[in-house]
């Protein structure tokens, strides 16, 4: 495959990417309310919200592995290049497109050869703040993650390590790339630093949103209802798994606590989660805590991708997971401050 018809694309998906990013920008800028007098009231609930999320500020760096601009530009470069699939159908971009907020939007992915993958796509954005990967947190961290589904025999079908390092080194420019981003390493194009590579670059996909300006500078940042919404989400317990700085993506729990979430779902399996994992039977049908950022633009919604409604998705985990029922008006106010989360994508 050509490395000039291989960039293209990518230049192309970027360049559209970038307009999309300005126009989500000033979108959010926008919405975002005048600064006012706080109120009691306001200073209150953003006391509270303090003692459970935290705002994202600049890339999610690692001891481990610097985010260097090299070592960030071959990243990218790789993440948009579907030579790191077997026949060149797909790229890390397909089923994690950063131009729709880092998902496909689609129940399960396809792969290189057209199958499709057993558990939705989760979004790449802000996916280095989560302490683990994939539904069954099955990866330490994101660039353990990035080399996984290269050799998954559904999606990117490489068949070895050593098989994708040859295909690389065979290219004009990877080599001296490579050599540039780990100039201390006397093997730079290694499978190894193709994942650290990758992962460099997705420490920089972070989105900050409306509620990091509300948590972190100023509590009239959140418009009336988005604030009544945190409230709710507060007050009915939905903090005991979604907060931190991801607002999710820091443990594991239990998919149906209180009701079998298949029979609100639709879910057409039942899915064993991060007891394939583990082996142990404690483990069944326990998955990571999805992050909730971007979550109204990243339908359909939970592992199966059984849902694609955000205020069917809200109820649902109300019942399954807290055992309350919610009525229209409250799912309203949670999904207006679920939607304060959308935040700013990055230039790519």
């Amino acid at each position: 495959m050509n490395l000039k018809k291989s960039i293209l694309p990518a230049l192309f998906i970027a360049g559209i990417f970038c307009s999309c990013s300005e126009s989500q920008k000033a979108e959010n800028q926008a919405k975002k309310p005048k600064d006012e007098p706080i109120s009691a009231e306001d200073a209150m609930l953003w006391a509270e919200a303090q003692k459970y999320f935290q705002a994202v500020s600049g890339p999610a760096e690692s001891p481990d592995n610097t985010c260097t601009p090299e070592k960030v530009s071959l990243g990218k470069m790789l993440y948009f290049d579907t030579r790191l699939s077997k026949t060149g159908n797909n790229s890390c971009n397909s089923c994690h497109n950063l131009a729709t907020y880092g998902v496909d939007n689609a129940s399960f992915s396809k792969g290189d050869a057209g199958k499709l993958g057993g558990r939705n796509s989760p979004s790449v954005y802000n996916a280095a703040l989560h302490n683990f990967q994939f539904w069954d947190g099955r990866a330490k961290d994101v660039e353990e993650q990035a080399g996984m589904p290269v050799l998954n025999p559904v999606e990117m079908a490489i068949p070895s390590k050593e098989f994708l390092v040859n295909r690389l080194k065979q290219t004009k420019d990877y080599p001296d790339l490579f050599a540039a981003a780990f100039p201390k390493d006397g093997n730079p194009l290694s499978y190894e630093n193709l994942q650290k590579a990758i992962g460099a670059f997705e420490r920089t996909l972070i989105t900050p949103s409306r509620f990091d300006d509300f948590i972190g500078k100023n509590p009239s940042y959140l418009h009336k209802e988005e604030k009544e919404g945190l409230k709710l989400f507060i007050e009915t317990g939905c903090t005991n798994c979604h907060s931190g700085v991801a607002i999710g993506g820091s443990q594991f729990q239990k998919f149906g606590v209180f009701a079998d979430y298949t029979a609100l779902t639709g879910s057409k399996k039942y899915d064993a989660g991060r007891m394939e994992v583990t082996g142990q039977a404690s483990d069944k049908g326990v998955f990571k805590v999805p992050s909730l950022r971007n979550v109204a633009k990243t339908a359909p919604y939970f592992h199966d991708g059984s849902v694609s409604d955000l205020p069917q998705a809200i109820q649902i985990m109300a019942k399954t997971q807290l055992n309350k029922e919610l009525t229209a008006q409250q799912t309203a106010k949670i999904a207006a401050f679920l939607n304060a989360l959308t935040g700013e994508l990055p230039k790519i």
